[in-house]
């Protein structure tokens, strides 16, 4: 699988692949983001960064958590596997990744997230976008919440099955996140590098 990443993302420029993480582990991780949400530890998420960051919930409206190492034994496993991947990607690609950040993502019923670009416009670190779905395996087309990708070739719809991977470079393929009639799961993050 790993080796399927590298080429699609050198060939061309994202991937999707059907099982990143065992279903288990995407019910664990499912089970924790929603009792966080409960305990009232996720936030709305922002647009921007540093001090231009604020909240517009006419572009997004998800909350988010961010997922640090040591917080829970199926977010050290999930990081685990993302590890692994970025030392794929580096040794085959040599992008100089040096860091993931990643948060759980909840999206309410309705929840959407504009069309945009994941590198900031003063910040080349975010290199590699990687989004893995939380959501329950009866998850179907007509529930909604595609992750909608801009391709030169056109428009990609990716339904957000429970333990799909989406990678993509995050400085070419603008994106967006379709309204759901139901909660809306990930793990997001992006492989960073250092400032050039």
């Amino acid at each position: 699988m790993l080796a399927r990443i590298i080429d699609d993302l050198v060939t061309h420029g994202w991937s999707q692949q059907p099982v990143f993480l065992p279903q288990t582990l995407t019910a664990e991780l499912a089970q924790e983001c929603r009792a966080r949400n409960a305990a009232g530890e996720l936030a709305p998420a922002g647009i921007g960064r540093a001090a231009t960051q604020m909240i517009h919930e006419g572009i997004r409206n998800d909350l988010i958590l961010w997922l640090d190492p040591g917080c829970s034994a199926p977010g050290d496993r999930a990081l685990a596997a993302f590890e692994e991947l970025r030392q794929a990607i580096n040794r085959e690609l040599f992008l100089g990744l040096e860091e993931l950040e990643c948060h759980f993502a909840l999206y309410p019923p309705g929840g959407f997230y504009q069309r945009h670009l994941d590198r900031f416009r003063d910040d080349d670190c975010r290199t590699v976008t990687v989004v893995c779905y939380l959501n329950d395996p009866d998850w179907r087309p007509e529930h909604g919440g595609e992750l909608r990708l801009y391709l030169p070739e056109g428009v990609r719809d990716v339904v957000p099955l429970g333990g799909t991977l989406m990678c993509f470079m995050s400085d070419r393929i603008e994106h967006e996140v379709r309204p759901a009639s139901r909660e809306r799961l990930s793990l997001t993050g992006w492989f960073r590098r250092r400032p050039l």
